[in-house]
């Protein structure tokens, strides 16, 4: 009886050697499996990340990747602030406004200068200038290029954000106010600013291609300082992705229409107000057209101090990553 005790325990000793050398066998290939991993965003205001995943270029490249869906900066933003994606894509003014309110990132890469907001209303709305804007209710996805795009333009009018009623909606969902009359304006965002424009006859009411901050790359803090090697890989794509781009322009809006569930016309005109022919390099023109925001977004109340959002602009770019892609 004794003995076979002994052997039963020599036999669970041996079983459990064998789990536990299983168990580490497979957290090690978790480990290595995950060593090359990137987890970054897609969305329909950046064509380029539509390419790369279409094409699979990271995974070309040796990357296990994770992709997630961003509705607008502001979600992307969300996204890597909540250690979901280590990169993500957004406007300019969206990666300053999220780096000033403590999000440990900075801009890695251009992947576009777009016109991809403009102020939108109804076809047979009354409204004709920015001015009549005064007391209306507008749609807006604030944090992102269409909300300080529609704060400049009441500027322009000498208005203010207290002047009219923001309504805070996603982009798709502020389309959708605009054509069921629940607001008198929309700060709208491509593709579905365009194709409210040919689908339902909606007026782009005003616009202004030097108040867009540009389409930028971003990364963790923490990513970059301990992953170089795979943001250099993004960063590459990206400038694949762009060279195929430029050159093949109709697979492109066919890309877009496919993905965005849109007509074939509506990504075309999207991506006629969608310049890709940039320098990918973000530095001193970014931070031009960065600038006058930091203003706006303090007196907005966005940011929790003016000196935070000068310091924000002062440390967002890190260029080495797009100027080691160029060459």
């Amino acid at each position: 009886m004794r003995r076979a005790t002994i052997v039963l325990a020599a036999v669970a000793a041996t079983v459990m050697t064998l789990l536990s050398g299983c168990a580490e066998g497979e957290k090690s290939g978790a480990a290595g499996a995950g060593a090359d991993e990137v987890r970054l965003d897609y969305a329909y205001y950046n064509p380029l990340s539509l390419v790369i995943r279409d094409q699979h270029l990271l995974e070309k490249s040796g990357a296990k990747v994770t992709w997630v869906f961003s509705a607008g900066s502001n979600k992307a933003n969300e996204s890597l602030r909540a250690n979901a994606i280590d990169v993500n894509s957004t406007a300019g003014s969206a990666a300053l406004l999220a780096k000033a309110n403590g999000t440990p990132l900075q801009s890695i890469s251009v992947y576009s200068k777009p016109e991809w907001t403009a102020l939108v209303v109804a076809k047979n709305s009354p409204i004709t200038s920015v001015a009549e804007l005064k007391g209306k209710k507008i749609a807006a996805t604030k944090g992102t290029d269409a909300y300080f795009t529609l704060l400049q333009a009441l500027q322009t009018a000498g208005l203010t954000a207290k002047d009219v009623e923001v309504t805070n909606l996603q982009h798709a969902d502020g389309k959708t106010a605009l054509e069921r009359g629940d607001v008198d304006a929309w700060a709208g965002l491509d593709p579905y600013m365009a194709q409210t424009r040919q689908e339902q006859g909606s007026r782009l009411l005003y616009r202004n291609a030097n108040f867009q901050t540009y389409g930028v790359l971003n990364a963790r803090a923490d990513f970059i300082t301990q992953h170089p090697d795979r943001v250099q890989t993004v960063v590459n794509a990206y400038e694949q992705a762009r060279v195929w781009a430029l050159e093949h322009p109709n697979e492109l809006a066919q890309l877009l229409a496919t993905e965005s569930k849109t007509s074939l016309d509506v990504a075309r005109e999207t991506l006629e107000r969608t310049v890709l022919k940039v320098d990918p390099v973000p530095g001193e023109v970014q931070r031009a057209v960065l600038t006058p925001i930091v203003p706006i977004i303090v007196a907005d109340g966005d940011v929790r101090s003016k000196e935070a959002a000068e310091t924000a602009l002062g440390a967002l770019f890190e260029p080495k990553f797009a100027q080691q892609a160029l060459r």
